[in-house]
Formats: C-alpha cells, structure tokens, sequence
C-alpha cells in the first residue's frame, strides 16, 4: 500500500452515518481514491489506522459471495491490504499488518501486547525434561541443527555460539505489531495473541494461538483446524495441525500432521511427522516419525523413520531422581502393540521391538533386529529385519510420502537403507558376534549381550545377515563406479577409475536426525563455528545442504576403503577377474536376499493370513473373497517389484561382468 491520504470531511461524516467511528479521524488514512462506504458497518476505529482499496468479492465454501470491507468490528493501531474482508470482531484486533486478500471473520480477540519475538527464542526441554538438552526454536530450525544442539552438550563453545545466533536472528524478528500475510483465511477463530501468519494460511474454528509463527506461503499454506491450542510455537509450510491438537513449546516441521486430539509439550517435529489421538512429552521426533494411535506415548526419546504401534510406551525415571532418562530409537525403527521401553536405551536402526523391556539394553551395533520379550528377559534376533518384506515397503513408502511443496526445504532426508551408517554398524555386529561365540563357545546354547539374551541360531543366522547386506552394499557402490568404464578396459584403468574424488569420508558415520554424513566432515564444519569462521545460520544450513548434496561422494571414499578387510581384495590392486568376483557374490547376495523377501511377502497370502475372510463360506469362498480384497499373490504390485529387481540387479552385474571379461 502506498499514497495514503486522510479521510475528507464527506466521507467522515458518510461513514459515521453507517455506524463507524474514530478516536481521531486524522489518523485514519486510505490509499483509496474514493472510499466506498458500502464496504463498511459498525466499525470502531483508535489508533493509527491504513486502509487499502476495497473493491472485490470473496467466494466462500457453498458459493456465499461476501463483499470485502470492514463489518461489525474494532480496530486498534491497524494496517488493512487491497481487498480484505474483516467482519464480526467481538472483542478488537489491535497492532497487526494485515495483508491483502485476507478474510478475517467471527474472531474474539487477535492482538499484540508489547514487543513480541512470535515464538522465536522459545526454549524446548526437549529429550530431557529437567533439563540439559534446551532447544531454542526458530523459523529456520532444520533437523540438523536441532540434532547438534541437543546432542553436541560435549562442546560448550559450540552450542554457546550457535544459541547466540538464534538469539540475534529471534531480536530481529521482535515487534510490538504482528503480520498477518497475503489471503490469509482467519474464521470462527477465538484468541490469537502474538502469532504472525504467512501467506495462504487457514485457521479455521482455533480455541487460543499465542507466542507464534505460522510460516505459511502460497506452494505450502498452513492449515489450523477445529479446537487446536498453541502455546509458544513455530508451525512450518505445508503442515496440517486439527481436531482439538494441543501443543505447549513445540517445533513442528514441514508437512507434518498433527490431529485428532494429539498432545505434545516440549517437544520437535521435522519434516513429514504424523501425530493422531496420542500423547508426546520432550521428543526428538526426526523425519517421519508416525504416532496414529490414542493409547500411545511418546516420552523423552529421539526418533526418525519411525512407527509406534497403539499402547507403545516409554519410561523416562525410575522413582529415585525424577524424568531424568532418555533414549533413542535409531532410524527406520518400530515398536509392535503395547511394547514398553525403560529408559535408558538404545535400539538399533530398523529394529523392531516387541514386548516390555526393562533391562537397559544397548543394540546401536547391531541393525535389523528384532527385540522379543519373553519371560520378563528381553530376547534380540541381530538381522533379520533385513529379509523383512515391511522393512523394504518402508524404505520405499518414504520418499512417496515426502509432502514438502515448498522449494525452501528445511530438512535434509537420506532415505538409503544401506548406507556407511549401517553398514559400519553391522561391520561391528559380526565382531561381536564373533567375539560372543568365541567368549562363551560355539555350542552356547544361549548367548548374553548389553542386558539381552541371542541364542545360537539366532547369533549365527545374524552374521549371515550381515555378510549378505555388507557384500549387497560394496557390490552395488563398486558397479555404480564402473558403470561407465568401457569394455576391454585394462586393469590400470580400473584402478584409475575406482580412485575416490576425494579424501572425505573414511571414518565413522553419523546420522543427523535424517541427514547421513561422515562424522569428521560434521566435525570440521563444527570447528568452524565454534572459531567463528561460520557465524551465519543461513550458511550453516547450507553448508549442510552441500554436504548432503555430496553423500554419494563421501559414500564411494568410505566403501573404498572396506574391499581389502570385507573381501581381501585391494582396490590399489586389483584386476578385473577380482571385481568380476566381487560382483559374482553381489549377485548371490541380492538374489538371495530378494528371494528370501518374496518367501516372506507369501506368507500375507496363506491360508492362516485369510483367517477372517469368506465368514460365511466354505474354503474355495474364503480364497475367492480374500483375492477379490487382497489380489493374488502373483499380481500383488511389491511381488512384481521383487522379481523385477532381480532380473534388473542380474542384468546389471552381467552387463558389468561382460565389459570386464577379455
């Protein structure tokens, strides 16, 4: 809006006539040509006050046409955009830039008392509630840097400098008058008290908004539903937050869902999050993290990738120093009906847990497991998640199921199953599987690790597993490097041809809550900011954009270094008969193991599995009834997937074998 203008003494004098009114009329002001007085009705102007032109109509849901204007309404220190529609205020609106576009309707009270950061700088507990593991959120909070803050208390310079950063981006962002952005919907609405809202956004029936920011834009609005409280918040584009949510301190990420009743307090939300009907006290709830049912509780642990069935539970105190526990659910990790978990504990990537645990138990070196219950002693099975058909429908559900619109993407997700990150993992698990048989003896009926019982199939099935994932992961880096080597190609040039780009990359690897990435090449960036050579969290968040943009870089120089102690094999020397070998137990391995997988997706079509199908008829009904549900087993789209990815990973190593072959 620009050209404002005071009101002439006609259209004074028109307007009072329709029921409006000022404490000054000389601090009411119109870009307007001509001020329509139609447009208004029963309004209470103070303070300093910009209308834009009103000229246009609103459609509503149902086809009702409103005309935009100000109706039945008080107006406190407030801008109003082009064409907006604020009618049947019952209390006031006061200090706040109202965009054009924007439809303001049936709301009690909306304003902002003194200066306000709009939930910028709010401090979550989160992880633990006494304490120790603050987070301060902000608009541009990414997974990642929400992982350091919270995880990285080893290095106080650190966090020192990073909090200080927040807090000067949180003073920049204080005002005593809050925006409301562009075609805005705000409607049935009660108490909105210093929230800005971005372009786009609906809230739509809201019970109390206070100490916010709605970062809604036109690619990704924002949707603020029936009953929902939010104390202290920062809401991302594209999220969804109904039905009677409440949330006290909570970051919720973008395109997340939150609904049906959902409580959270102290708690962080990254992109893609669901939450229905449960409950959530001081999580770190990375990418993904899904929570649908009521009798579910959340508490003190950090998440990603991960699935809480109906009744999960944790506890985080022990009845001696009060909620002082924490835990973790690696990655790509399940809880089966009514498990419960004593914190503290730590459970490998993509396990599943089943049962009521109590022993603290530590599985972090040992992915895939399953963790099973059984007579108050908590039972691990190392690997075998990775011959599990819901273990692979899940690695690729998720990139399906990323709902960000918005191109400014805060969270940087790997969705790989095998990565360094797991595959050092299981590197460990098979020495220390080894070095269990080799303490206890090889005929040990039952073996003891981190306060869990293996037993002996189960110890020996576990390296398998993981000998067979490892050579799947080496196999498959290796065939990606070669796949433009040309055919008859002499020994030097492989090896010339297998050289990392770079040095980065060797080492451990860490995940950072969605973000897989060489834990040195974290560090360093780490060491920038604590010298202040990086003291931007702009490019801090893009420093971790690049450096997830360069994973499969950094992924080749860490599986180059893992040929000569897995296969025996030096890349600094190798022929083209040892990668045709390699590739031979690459294609052994990932047939095997797609093999194992469609054994596994048959059992969902046996007799047992249509238990509950045809309920009034005879054999032959019940498998015509569970077919017509169901589908054959044959057709079923993850089968057909299976037996495709085994003629295309065949095809693949052959192609490769026959370039290498003179």
């Amino acid at each position: 809006m620009s050209n404002f203008r005071t009101l002439s003494a006609g259209e004074i004098a028109a307007l009072e006539a329709v029921g409006c009114h000022a404490a000054d009329w000389s601090l009411v002001r119109t870009s307007a040509q001509t001020v329509d007085v139609s447009r208004f009705r029963d309004v209470q102007f103070s303070g300093y006050i910009e209308l834009g032109c009103f000229e246009k109509d609103f459609t509503l849901p149902g086809g009702v046409v409103k005309p935009s204007g100000i109706r039945h309404s008080t107006l406190h220190n407030v801008r109003v955009g082009d064409n907006c529609l604020i009618d049947n205020v019952s209390n006031y609106i006061a200090n706040y830039d109202i965009g054009e576009g924007s439809c303001i309707e049936n709301v009690d009270l909306m304003f902002v008392d003194g200066e306000c950061s709009f939930g910028n700088g709010v401090q979550v507990s989160v992880l633990n509630e006494t304490g120790g593991r603050e987070v301060k959120i902000f608009q541009r909070l990414s997974a990642q840097l929400a992982y350091v803050l919270a995880m990285y208390r080893h290095r106080p310079e650190l966090i020192s400098r990073l909090n200080a950063m927040i807090d000067d981006f949180s003073r920049r962002q204080r005002s005593s008058v809050g925006r409301i952005g562009k075609h805005v919907t705000i409607r049935n609405t009660r108490y909105i008290n210093g929230v800005c809202v971005g372009d786009r956004a609906v809230i739509s029936g809201a019970s109390r908004l206070r100490n916010g920011t709605i970062t809604s834009n036109d690619a990704a609005p924002v949707c603020i539903g029936h009953g929902v409280i939010a104390d202290d918040f920062i809401i991302c584009s594209g999220t969804s937050v109904e039905d009677n949510t409440t949330l006290t301190r909570c970051f919720v990420g973008q395109a997340c869902k939150l609904g049906h009743g959902y409580s959270a307090s102290d708690s962080l939300f990254f992109s893609n999050c669901q939450g229905e009907n449960g409950e959530a006290c001081a999580i770190f709830a990375g990418p993904f993290t899904v929570t649908h049912h009521k009798s579910t509780l959340l508490i003190a642990g950090m998440f990603s990738f991960m699935n809480a069935g109906s009744g999960s539970n944790q506890s985080n105190h022990m009845y001696k120093l009060g909620p002082i526990h924490q835990g973790i659910l690696e990655r790509g990790s399940k809880t089966a009906s009514d498990s419960y978990i004593l914190w503290p504990s730590r459970v490998g990537a993509f396990s599943l847990v089943m049962g009521r645990h109590v022993t603290h138990s530590d599985t972090s070196n040992l992915p895939f497991s399953y963790l099973i219950e059984q007579q108050n002693t908590t039972y691990l099975v190392p690997g075998v998640n990775l011959r599990s058909v819901g273990t692979i429908r899940d690695a690729q559900k998720w990139p399906k199921r990323d709902g960000r619109s918005d191109p400014d993407r805060l969270d940087c997700i790997n969705y790989n199953l095998l990565s360094p990150f797991t595959i050092q993992k299981m590197i460990k698990g098979i020495k220390l599987l080894h070095n269990l048989q080799y303490s206890s003896g090889e005929l040990s009926d039952v073996y003891s690790y981190h306060s869990t019982k293996i037993r002996n199939s189960s110890l020996r099935n576990g390296i398998r597993f993981y000998q067979t994932a490892i050579t799947k992961f080496l196999g498959n880096s290796i065939i990606k490097r070669l796949e433009n080597l040309p055919a008859g190609a002499t020994d030097q040039q492989i090896r010339e041809a297998l050289v990392p780009d770079i040095p980065e990359g060797c080492g451990n690897w860490i995940d950072l809550s969605g973000m897989i990435a060489p834990k040195e090449v974290v560090s360093s960036v780490l060491d920038r900011v604590e010298n202040g050579a990086l003291d931007s969290l702009e490019e801090l968040n893009r420093t971790f954009a690049q450096m997830h943009k360069n994973y499969y870089t950094y992924e080749w120089t860490w599986a180059y270094g893992q040929y000569k102690d897995f296969f025996g094999i030096d890349p600094e020397t190798i022929t083209a008969e040892q990668v045709i070998s390699i590739v031979q137990q690459w294609k052994d391995a990932v047939i095997g193991l797609d093999k194992t997988l469609y054994e596994d997706a048959r059992k969902e079509f046996s007799l047992s599995a249509m238990t509950g199908f045809g309920a009034d008829g005879t054999k032959i009904i019940k498998e015509m009834d569970f077919e017509q549900v169901r589908g054959d087993f044959e057709s079923n789209s993850f089968v057909t997937a299976v037996l495709e990815h085994i003629k295309v990973k065949e095809a693949l190593g052959d192609d490769l074998i026959a370039r290498l072959q003179r």
